[in-house]
């Protein structure tokens, strides 16, 4: 069974990315979401803890082994600074995990090191479809074989930084499976629409992709003739979703009890009134319980278990219904102030109330 002692090497990587995300994250967070943009200077800083690269190979360029476990201790923190700009940092993970799980060892030696190589760069994939009743196991996206390559048509969401981005991860169904694509930017077939308006994820671009027979050739599939698994790689963006919500709930928790230990009304904190307690006391049980949720699912990836992909939905599902929870009621104990900007609450709400659409932005 799984223990709850972190290593020498994640306790480093945790207390690096706290201070991260204290000093650097959360001072920004609110003027970034106003304008609708992250500083690149807070995007290099992030990038440079090494999280991406702390799980990739020496032999890929990179300086440690991949840990979903560590990832996910890294995500909460990520997400507890702020939910845009942990995405941002993330983003290129969802290249590079997949092609590291499921890649040849050629698309491992040419694929990776441009990404973790330097500073950050805009690698990113295209997995969210615009579709009301979207789930990753049905894509409508589709891939076919032809001349010697493959030829992909479908629409793609949620694509961050696609306007800038050197290459594109693009998932799609072939032959009754989930499938992935390197698609490099400038490929023709591809059209990137206007930058989408959302109620949550203000200060992270995304953007829909149009694929319009769009060829690749047969090197462009992940895993080569025989392709991939998808379950794996769809687990590991389950887990890390999950992760980044357990720090964006927890995060407005301590906001929310905090608030209510100084704020008086009725003679005294409105803390030690019965109903403000008893639903701090509510949030608190949530994060940790779907915390642990989400340890044994990460747990169970870096074991291989065969019921991690089970454990990985069932953690990402409670995560989205605890986030919206804990977030709601953060901006109920703040009252008339929970509902304007100058409090956070409000803006954790909105993007907690997308966390189930975001599966995809992250991996671990």
């Amino acid at each position: 069974m799984y223990g709850f002692e972190p290593t020498d090497e994640q306790r480093m990587l945790v207390e690096a990315v706290q201070r991260f995300a204290q000093k650097e994250m959360r001072p920004v967070a609110h003027d970034a979401d106003e304008a609708g943009e992250l500083p690149p200077a807070l995007i290099e800083k992030g990038w440079e803890l090494g999280v991406l690269q702390a799980s990739i190979p020496e032999g890929y360029g990179g300086f440690g082994e991949r840990s979903a476990v560590t990832g996910v201790l890294a995500a909460e923190e990520l997400g507890w600074g702020d939910l845009s700009a942990a995405l941002a940092v993330l983003a290129p993970n969802a290249f590079a995990l997949p092609v590291l799980t499921a890649g040849t060892e050629e698309q491992k030696r040419q694929l990776i090191p441009p990404v973790i190589e330097g500073e950050w760069k805009p690698f990113v994939a295209a997995f969210v479809e615009p579709d009301f009743d979207f789930y990753p196991g049905e894509m409508r996206t589709s891939a076919a074989a032809r001349n010697g390559g493959h030829v992909l048509n479908g629409v793609k969401a949620l694509v961050p930084y696609a306007e800038q981005a050197r290459s594109f991860l693009v998932f799609a169904a072939q032959d009754g499976r989930i499938q992935a694509f390197v698609v490099p930017a400038g490929t023709p077939g591809l059209t990137i629409a206007a930058r989408e308006k959302l109620l949550g994820l203000q200060a992270i671009p995304t953007y829909r992709l149009q694929l319009q027979e769009l060829q690749v050739p047969a090197e462009a599939r992940l895993g080569g003739e025989q392709g991939m698994l998808f379950e794996p790689i769809l687990a590991a963006a389950q887990v890390a979703l999950a992760g980044l919500a357990v720090g964006l709930s927890r995060g407005a928790f301590e906001y929310a009890r905090d608030y209510a230990k100084e704020r008086e009304a009725f003679g005294g904190p409105i803390a030690q009134k019965q109903s403000i307690a008893f639903t701090l006391a509510d949030m608190a049980i949530e994060v940790e319980a779907i915390r642990l949720l989400v340890w044994e699912a990460a747990w169970m990836l870096d074991a291989a278990k065969d019921e991690a992909a089970k454990a990985a939905y069932l953690a990402l599902t409670g995560a989205a219904d605890m986030a919206m929870m804990v977030t709601d009621r953060a901006v109920q104990i703040l009252g008339g102030h929970g509902y304007i900007r100058e409090h956070p609450v409000e803006r954790w709400m909105r993007n907690a109330r997308g966390v189930a659409s975001y599966v995809g932005l992250a991996m671990v």
